[in-house]
């Protein structure tokens, strides 16, 4: 098949959009929203493309970028993809350790980093790297060290490009190959040190291709990107923006999502789980503080709702008339004011990274927020199936997208055949080898098809524990029933080679703090807290309410309460947010084993 190249892309667009903007920053000085043209966003990735060049970066060499979301890192990305070379994302939230290992597997000769704490880590590894010779910062913020191998961007860029460099740039750009290495992104290693997923630009085209035939999208929508441009899931995403002309905000601040949704206004944009589960048991909180009468107006409109879109619209039925009437006066009393939480704009947001519970997207849709729900793996270029627009199943991942195919193997182990599958792990041959069977790539999550062809995730197969009793326990599935509650932010399931199932919860402090105050519980501090009988009580019957689906073997018997959230600091979570379950269980064995004491 014939994919286009990103880099093509890019030009082709720049050609066709000139003034239009392709990217939009918060100037925070002004508090305004600026635009940059396509024209100019071309002109910088060209300039920074020729600084690579002038530095003296050949072919295929890894060049990484160590930073949190921003309109340069982008840039950087595209100027490295333009001279041929190859892209190694950091997290911006990665260790020292974490990042010399990457520097020094990738043989990284340039990074480029977005803040202070990023350039430092990276300034320490000058000393011990024989691969590192140059950092470049990305922002003016950074207070450099007296060294010619630290360099702003700005002074990076400003030279004047000899003949040479610019015949050499359109050189690599005329000698492109689909097949050239595009990037190679690192696991974050939730079971052992992280691999290099090799990725083309056959593995990048193939995914726009697949992209444009599932996503009913033009140049006149808007996307606010704030996922970690690092992980595969968000960079594709703004791949696929870029290459429809969709304008792009970057939200550089996490904090500040609620209110930059209501100033961007967007009408797609990708998301995460965690999103929908904070602003779910928020909704779920202010409807048990309403009066009577608006529960009841909520509860009729979320009603109305649900079989506007759930029952008809959803399965491609026509609505009736009268449904029609309700619907119109639900959405102008309460449908519409959900919706304008996202800022009121939403027309489809992609959502991954983790299971989302079937009711809490049946809970979304319901009043009209189009949750696409997919699954996709680094090693996949992301999406292999996603909701299609009518026809799906609330507890599926959707369908597979076109051009690629899902099979389920031993185990019930997910297979994934298609042009993004990755074309190995960097430099590990041997692991490269363990992931494929006959040509399908061996995902090692297990799940199901159904009748309709909608692929059902059950669990990740390595996170499988099985009880000293012989009964096999999917964690994920459990965790993800517990976490929708408002009083749960963390938790661990644990139970391998157990006789029961336990648990480590980390409680939403601001809202066991709230109970407190409502039920007249004094404390000193969150560990005096989180021991208190009545605190337990309720931990109690909330762990018995949210596990009443699931059998006795799996059920939680006993849990413990923690002071403190897991971190990517403290190595108990991964930069995707995923749990870190071998460091947990070392780091917490004391509490674990006291569980299991009768």
């Amino acid at each position: 098949m014939d994919y286009k190249h990103l880099v093509e892309d890019i030009k082709r667009n720049a050609e066709r959009f000139k003034t239009k903007n392709a990217i939009y920053y918060k100037n925070n000085e002004l508090d305004k929203w600026e635009g940059v043209s396509w024209t100019e966003f071309e002109n910088r990735i060209e300039r920074l493309s020729k600084a690579l060049l002038n530095f003296g970066v050949p072919v295929q060499q890894n060049v990484a970028i160590f930073a949190e979301n921003m309109p340069n890192w982008i840039i950087a990305d595209l100027a490295i993809m333009g001279i041929k070379a190859v892209t190694i994302p950091i997290y911006a939230t990665s260790s020292k350790k974490e990042v010399a290992y990457i520097i020094n597997d990738a043989e990284v000769s340039v990074l480029f980093v977005g803040n202070q704490n990023e350039y430092d880590k990276a300034y320490e590894l000058l000393e011990t790297s024989s691969y590192l010779k140059l950092i470049v910062a990305l922002t003016k913020t950074i207070k450099l060290q007296p060294s010619k191998q630290s360099v702003f961007l700005e002074d990076f860029v400003a030279f004047e490009p000899t003949g040479q460099i610019e015949t050499e740039l359109q050189k690599r750009y005329y000698e492109r190959d689909i097949n050239d290495l595009a990037s190679i992104i690192y696991t974050s290693g939730t079971t052992g040190e992280p691999k290099g997923v090799m990725l083309d630009y056959t593995n990048f085209g193939s995914s726009l291709d697949a992209h444009d035939f599932e996503l009913n999208v033009s140049e006149k929508d808007v996307s606010l990107s704030f996922l970690p441009l690092s992980h595969v899931y968000e960079r594709s995403w703004l791949f696929f923006c870029l290459h429809r002309g969709i304008e792009v905000y970057f939200n550089q601040d996490p904090k500040k999502i609620a209110e930059v949704l209501k100033e961007v206004k967007p009408t797609v944009m990708c998301t995460v789980p965690r999103i929908f589960e904070k602003i779910f048991a928020a909704i779920q909180d202010k409807r048990k503080e309403a009066s009577p009468t608006k529960m009841k107006l909520a509860s009729w409109a979320l009603g109305i709702g649900n079989d506007y879109y759930n029952k008809h619209r959803r399965l491609a039925k026509k609505v009736p008339f009268g449904l029609k009437l309700k619907y119109k006066i639900a959405d102008k009393l309460v449908l519409s004011k959900l919706r304008d939480v996202f800022g009121g704009r939403i027309r489809f947001m992609p959502c991954g990274g983790a299971p989302l519970a079937a009711d809490m997207v049946s809970f979304f849709h319901s009043f009209g927020l189009n949750i696409k729900c997919g699954y996709g793996l680094t090693e996949t270029t992301a999406t292999v199936t996603l909701f299609g627009d009518t026809d799906f199943e609330f507890n599926s991942a959707g369908k597979t997208i076109e051009g690629t195919q899902v099979k389920i193997g031993d185990n019930n182990e997910i297979l994934v055949k298609g042009p993004g599958v990755m074309k190995g792990y960097y430099k590990k041959p041997e692991a490269t080898a363990q992931v494929f069977k006959d040509g399908w790539f061996c995902t090692g999550d297990a799940g199901k098809l159904d009748e309709k062809g909608n692929l059902v995730i059950t669990d990740r197969i390595k996170d499988l524990m099985k009880t000293s009793g012989g009964k096999y326990i999917a964690p994920q599935k459990l965790e993800t029933a517990l976490i929708n509650d408002s009083f749960i932010e963390q938790i661990a399931v644990i139970g391998d080679q157990q006789k029961y199932v336990t648990a480590l919860a980390v409680p939403s402090f601001e809202n066991l703090k709230k109970y407190a105050l409502e039920h007249k519980i004094t404390f000193k501090d969150v560990e005096e807290l989180i021991t208190h009988n009545q605190i337990i009580d309720l931990f109690e019957k909330r762990f018995e309410e949210l596990q009443k689906e699931f059998s006795k073997f799996e059920k939680i018997k006993k849990f413990t309460l923690l002071p403190k959230e897991f971190s990517i600091e403290a190595g108990e979570i991964t930069a995707t947010l995923k749990l870190k379950r071998k460091v947990i269980l070392k780091k917490y064995k004391e509490l674990i084993d006291k569980m299991y004491k009768e």
